[in-house]
């Protein structure tokens, strides 16, 4: 969408609340595919994948999708390394209940500790305090698990 001085904005799209009280624009950034073949390892070009994550929070993308699983941890380091520190209407939402063995595979873990640490290693890859939207990506899996839902996620 463009405004009338034909600038591309994100903006253009309109505004959501996730949860009901974080507004963000609703076209946003999935950072799933900023890592390497199959959702692993480092991409075949880096400077490129900072590129795009530049120019989306330049064109009003303030809400990033990530996992801890993507890469698994690139695409958070990826996005620290690049954008940190943060505008201050960025919001990037993580998740967290997910191994990876290796390229293509995933699998459910919705231990409350795996969480835990899935959170804790999200906050010092991101370098933040707070993760205001942290998500177990499959909560719904067979294995033990704690609370289903977003939560609060701190140091």
């Amino acid at each position: 969408m463009a405004d009338r001085t034909g600038t591309i904005t994100a903006a253009l799209a309109g505004t959501i609340d996730i949860g009901g009280d974080l507004p963000v624009n609703r076209f946003g950034f999935g950072a799933m595919r900023i890592t390497g073949e199959g959702i692993w390892g480092e991409p075949a070009d880096r400077e490129e994948c900072k590129r795009v994550l530049r120019r989306a929070v330049a064109l009003g993308i303030n809400f990033i999708d990530t996992a801890d699983s993507y890469g698994p941890e690139v695409s958070e380091r990826l996005i620290a390394e690049t954008l940190h520190p943060y505008p201050e209407d960025l919001v990037i939402a993580t998740k967290g209940g997910l191994l990876r063995p290796g390229p293509g595979e995933w699998e459910p873990d919705g231990r409350p500790e795996h969480l835990r640490a899935a959170c804790e290693g999200s906050l010092k890859r991101l370098r933040v305090e707070q993760i205001a939207r942290n998500r177990s990506a499959r909560w719904w899996n067979s294995k033990p698990r704690a609370r289903s839902g977003t939560s609060d996620c701190r140091t």
